[in-house]
């Protein structure tokens, strides 16, 4: 019954929209190209606000790194070794110069979705450490939660038409 239905609503939305609206990926797009293309919309306000969050939140995760990098042992101590990750110095100075130069190449929106994921990633250990220092307390806990889901879009669309990777995809295209 819901498998009929939901086959009716792709055929109703075929007959309004027609076929043409429905998109395929080009098995020509190289794995470069498909990492800096962007789900850009024409919309200039939604490009102009798209690029005023990445530059934004690139901005403000680069005190982050900087601050690893200003205390590293005190770091490797009370966060890293905490969580119980090995080698708490390493994992330390891997974070602090994701976040520094993830940061940097988030705001010039150059291999975003990359710099998206990696970022994403270190929001998700912190949130991980959040969770395990101070329970569901909403002060820490909201900030990297925020972080993460703001580079989980940027991961999932691309730096916008704004960014550094819209001038660069076009070379790493398909071939015409």
């Amino acid at each position: 019954m819901v498998g009929q239905f939901v086959i009716l609503l792709v055929r109703l939305y075929i007959r309004r929209n027609g076929p043409k609206t429905m998109t395929t990926t080009s098995s020509n797009d190289s794995i470069l190209g498909a990492l800096l293309k962007s789900d850009a919309t024409e919309n200039t306000l939604l490009q102009l606000t798209w690029l005023i969050v990445r530059v934004t939140v690139g901005l403000l995760m680069i005190h982050n790194g900087i601050d690893k990098l200003g205390d590293v042992q005190g770091f490797a101590d009370n966060v890293v070794a905490f969580i119980g990750l090995p080698f708490p110095v390493f994992f330390t100075y891997c974070a602090a110069y994701a976040e520094v130069v993830g940061s940097v190449l988030l705001v010039l929106g150059l291999l975003t979705r990359l710099d998206a994921a990696v970022l994403f990633g270190t929001m998700l250990v912190a949130i991980y450490f959040h969770l395990k220092a101070d329970g569901f307390k909403i002060m820490p806990l909201e900030t990297a939660s925020l972080y993460a889901l703001i580079f989980l879009f940027f991961l999932s669309s691309g730096g916008g038409r704004f960014a550094l990777d819209s001038l660069v995809a076009p070379l790493f295209g398909p071939k015409k």
